[in-house]
C-alpha cells in the first residue's frame, strides 16, 4: 500500500547539472513527494533550490542527513556515492545511483525501466543508473534484440560536453570565444580532468572519454561495453565501443551497427517494432532529410531513432543512428523511472 501523503526523498548533489534535472523531473513527473531534502557538499550547502515553486534549502550531504528518507537519488560522484550510499541505506532509504560506483557490483542492479525494470526486485538497498550512453542505446536496441535476437553490436558515440560537467561547457564557449578572435585557447577540462593533457573541444572532435585502460580502451567505453551485458543478461553478446567528445551542449548521439540471429529481417520490420517501443520515437525519413539530431533531442524525454540501413555486405547487419538529452534520459530521467518502477512494484512501501 502506497504511503499515504508520498515519500520522503532526498537528492544528493541537488546543486549539479544533473540534481537540478532530477528536481525538475521529479516536479514534472508528479513523482508522490512528501518531502524533499536537497543535499550537497559542505561548500554548497545553504544554497537555495527550487520545487514546486518554493525555494528549499540544502544541507550538507552527511549519515545522519537520511533518517526518515525512503528514497535517496544520488549524483554527486562516485566517491560521495562510496562514503554516502551505505549509510543511506542503513537508515532506511533505496538508493538510486547516478555514478559508476556500483555499476558492475554482481550485487547491484543496473537498471533501464524499459528494459530490465524486474532487476529492481532483487536489490539489497542500492540500485545503479547505467551510463548516459548506455542508456540510450540499449532502451532501443532492447526491442530489438527481443523481437530478432542480438549477436553483435558495434557503437561509435558522438558526445555532448555536458556530460563532463558545467565548468567543461562553460570552457568550450570560452574557447569558441578565443578561436574567432584569434586567442590562445584555453585547456583545463577535456578530455578528462584527472588526465595528464588537456585539449581544445572548440571546432574539434575528441577521441578520448574518461582515462585510457591497459587495453587501449577508455573508460567509458569499457562501460558502455560491460554495462550492455549486464543489462541485457547476455555475457556472450559481442559488444564494441568507440567514444568521442564533440562541441555539442547538450545531447549524445551514437552510430550503432547491429547483427541479429534471426533471418531475412528487413529495414520495415525494425521501423515497425522501433514503433511501438515504449520511450522511442523514429524520425526516419531520408527522402525528406528526417532524422534525429541532438539540437532537438534536448529538453526532451524520448531516444530518437533513425537512419535505419540494412548493411550491404551482410544480410543480417543494420545500422541506426541514436540521440537522446544526456542529462534527462541519460541520467535525470532514467533515475525517477526507476523511482516510479519501484513504487509501482511496491519495493518503497516495505
Amino acid at each position: 500500500m502506497t504511503k499515504q501523503n508520498g515519500y520522503n526523498v532526498a537528492v544528493v548533489g541537488a546543486t549539479g547539472a544533473v540534481g537540478q534535472k532530477m528536481l525538475e523531473t521529479l516536479e514534472r513527473l508528479e513523482f508522490p513527494v512528501a518531502s524533499l531534502l536537497p543535499l550537497s557538499s559542505k561548500r554548497s550547502a545553504g544554497k537555495k533550490v527550487l520545487f514546486k515553486g518554493e525555494e528549499v534549502t540544502v544541507q550538507e550531504a552527511a549519515p545522519e542527513a537520511f533518517k526518515g528518507i525512503d528514497l535517496a537519488l544520488f549524483s554527486a560522484g562516485g566517491s560521495v556515492s562510496k562514503a554516502l550510499a551505505s549509510e543511506a541505506v542503513k537508515h532506511g532509504a533505496i538508493v538510486v545511483d547516478n555514478t559508476s560506483a556500483f555499476r558492475m557490483d554482481k550485487d547491484v542492479p543496473l537498471v533501464v525501466p524499459e528494459v530490465n525494470e524486474d532487476d529492481l526486485k532483487n536489490h539489497q538497498g542500492v540500485i545503479s543508473n547505467p551510463n548516459c550512453s548506455t542508456i540510450q542505446m540499449v532502451a532501443a536496441l532492447e526491442p530489438l534484440r527481443k523481437a530478432f535476437g542480438l549477436e553483435r553490436i558495434i557503437v561509435s558515440t558522438y558526445q555532448a560536453v555536458s556530460g563532463a560537467g558545467v565548468d567543461a561547457i562553460d570552457e568550450m564557449y570560452l574557447q569558441s570565444k578565443q578561436v574567432l578572435e584569434g586567442e590562445e585557447t584555453t585547456k583545463e577540462i577535456l578530455p578528462t580532468g584527472g588526465d595528464k593533457k588537456h585539449y581544445q573541444i572548440a571546432y574539434n572532435a575528441i577521441p578520448q572519454i574518461d582515462k585510457f585502460e591497459d587495453n587501449g580502451y577508455t573508460f567509458e567505453e569499457l562501460k558502455m561495453m560491460n554495462e550492455t551485458k549486464k543489462i541485457m543478461h547476455d555475457e556472450n553478446l559481442s559488444v564494441a565501443a568507440t567514444c568521442v567528445r564533440l562541441p555539442v551542449e547538450t545531447g549524445h548521439s551514437e552510430s550503432v551497427f547491429i547483427e541479429v540471429e534471426k533471418e531475412d529481417v528487413t529495414v520495415e520490420d525494425i521501423k515497425n517494432i522501433l514503433n511501438e517501443a515504449p520511450g522511442v520515437t523514429l524520425q526516419d525519413d531520408p527522402a525528406n532529410q528526417i532524422y534525429p539530431m541532438a539540437v532537438d533531442a534536448a529538453d526532451k524525454d524520448d531516444i530518437f531513432v533513425g537512419r535505419i540501413r540494412q548493411d550491404l555486405d551482410r544480410k543480417n547487419g543494420f545500422h541506426l543512428w541514436i540521440v537522446a538529452d544526456n542529462l534527462l534520459k541519460g541520467a535525470a530521467l532514467n533515475s525517477v523511472q526507476i523511482a516510479f518502477s519501484l513504487k509501482k512494484l511496491g519495493l518503497l512501501d516495505k
